[in-house]
């Protein structure tokens, strides 16, 4: 079933892609998580007309499939005007908007769990909105809502496959050349699987593991 010289062949290969893989993915949590505490914070501003605009932008970039946010920033970009965009960069593109739509609920569920009496007396010792975002929601939102946080960032890394569509040689479009030339279809998804495994897996298994110690510190 397994052509092992192959495999040994094959696994440099798709150790590289990995990497690729991790890059984009990193990049795009960071970007996302930015994106997820600026749109959070305006779908709890007191201006209507912000809050609107928070949630216009959930609702495009939740409701939109991924597969068709990367084409549109890959193909359709450069058609109106805008510079041609490199595979990784509309891989990172795509990625943090989809992200920053999904952190934003998450984070937005954490800063209403926040006691308002902290930021009542936050706002009494001076300080400024930006600066109550930075040192007292934001770090609070992260620990209550660890858990919602960890399952985004191993969505995140699945949802990194979709990015072979704009020629990105991740780990997928890796594997799907190599099964093209070799026929080894089985052997070379199943390496696929595992790489993806490598990745989260071990991230679950780390979330879960700082869940139980926030819940220790809290008890």
């Amino acid at each position: 079933m397994f052509d092992w010289p192959l495999l040994q062949q094959n696994a440099p290969l798709l150790l590289g892609a990995l990497w690729v893989t991790l890059q984009v993915s990193i990049a795009a949590l960071a970007i996302g998580f930015v994106i997820g505490i600026m749109v959070g914070s305006l779908r709890l501003s007191p201006i209507p007309l912000l809050r609107r605009l928070g949630g216009a932008y959930i609702f495009v970039f939740r409701g939109i499939p991924l597969l068709v946010q990367l084409l549109f920033i890959y193909y359709f970009l450069p058609r109106i005007g805008l510079p041609n965009v490199s595979p990784t960069v509309a891989a990172v593109i795509g990625l943090s908007l989809a992200a920053g739509a999904y952190i934003a609920e998450i984070m937005r569920g954490g800063f209403l769990a926040i006691p308002g009496g902290q930021l009542e007396a936050a706002g009494l010792l001076g300080l400024s909105a930006s600066q109550m975002l930075i040192r007292i929601r934001v770090p609070q939102a992260v620990r209550l809502t660890l858990p919602a946080l960890v399952n985004e960032m191993i969505l995140l890394i699945k949802a990194s496959s979709l990015v072979s569509v704009v020629g990105l040689a991740d780990l997928t479009r890796t594997a799907q050349n190599l099964a093209a030339s070799d026929y080894m279809f089985v052997q070379d998804y199943l390496m696929l699987a595992g790489f993806y495994c490598l990745i989260n897996i071990p991230l679950a298994y780390c979330g879960s593991l700082l869940e139980r110690r926030l819940k220790e510190q809290t008890a």
